[in-house]
């Protein structure tokens, strides 16, 4: 590491803001295949913020807009790239079936023991050291069921569970606006279904239920964000190449 650039943690972050009240904050020094998005979403009575990245720089300390307003802190699912500041929030929401992990997030439990390398970074923060990255045991405040409703006083978001790519990968989606929080489940990039809980018969069928939501626009787990007409592309891709025989799409490192 002497020889690649460390970033002050002051530089760390980066939002960007998006139509209807949502903005995307990144780690722009995380290659894209492990860079999550996080979606913070602002209502009128409180504030949603969608996954909290990996962790290795407080995201409450840099980035404002996450500690303006009351904030409910909800994960996709638990992969390590998607927890790593959710200890820093009072409010945790998770799907019952990845609770314990959140409360308990082993390395194995998270794939940070397979992921959390020095490969990952274009540019380190200060202080990372891969054989000591941990994510905070965070324990939810809240456990969230399918069809469970998260209401921010002027903006409904509905929890969809979308098991495959883990047990309890959730999508979160506004009716009113169309726009669906994907998580891990589909972006624009290569979709990653071998990790050792996720299943084959469950992805299909969670990308066939996204597939059936009118959906505008769609705000992936990573990757930039697509609409209607990419979604069915990808979703279509995904399921003509599992009808394949030997092909295998899960390609890459994304978690």
């Amino acid at each position: 590491m002497d020889s690649v650039k460390i970033v002050a943690a002051s530089q760390w972050y980066e939002t960007l803001r998006f139509a209807d009240d949502i903005t995307l904050i990144q780690e722009p020094w995380i290659k894209p295949f492990y860079r999550c998005n996080m979606w913070h979403v602002r209502g009128r009575d409180g504030d949603l913020l969608f996954d909290s990245g990996l962790g290795a720089v407080s995201l409450r300390a840099q980035v404002a807009l996450v500690t303006e307003r009351s904030l409910l802190c909800v994960a996709s699912h638990t992969h390590f790239d998607h927890i790593g500041c959710h200890h820093e929030f009072p409010a945790r929401a998770v799907h019952v079936a990845e609770a314990a992990i959140l409360a308990d997030p082993r390395r194995e439990w998270t794939l940070s023991d397979r992921y959390a390398t020095d490969e990952m970074f274009d540019a380190f923060p200060a202080g990372w050291d891969a054989a000591s990255y941990r994510v905070p045991a965070a324990a939810a405040t809240r456990v969230l069921h399918d069809g469970d409703i998260i209401d921010l006083g002027d903006r409904v978001f509905e929890v969809i569970h979308t098991p495959g790519h883990s047990p309890g990968g959730i999508a979160l989606f506004e009716a009113h606006t169309g726009t669906l929080l994907s998580g891990d489940l589909v972006y624009d990039g290569p979709l990653i279904d071998d990790a050792y809980h996720s299943d084959l018969g469950n992805y299909a069928g969670s990308l066939r239920r996204l597939g059936a939501l009118p959906v505008n626009v769609v705000h992936g787990g990573h990757f930039p964000s697509f609409g209607r007409a990419r979604l069915g592309q990808l979703i279509n891709a995904y399921l003509d190449g599992r009808r394949q025989p030997g092909c295998h799409l899960a390609t890459g490192a994304t978690s």
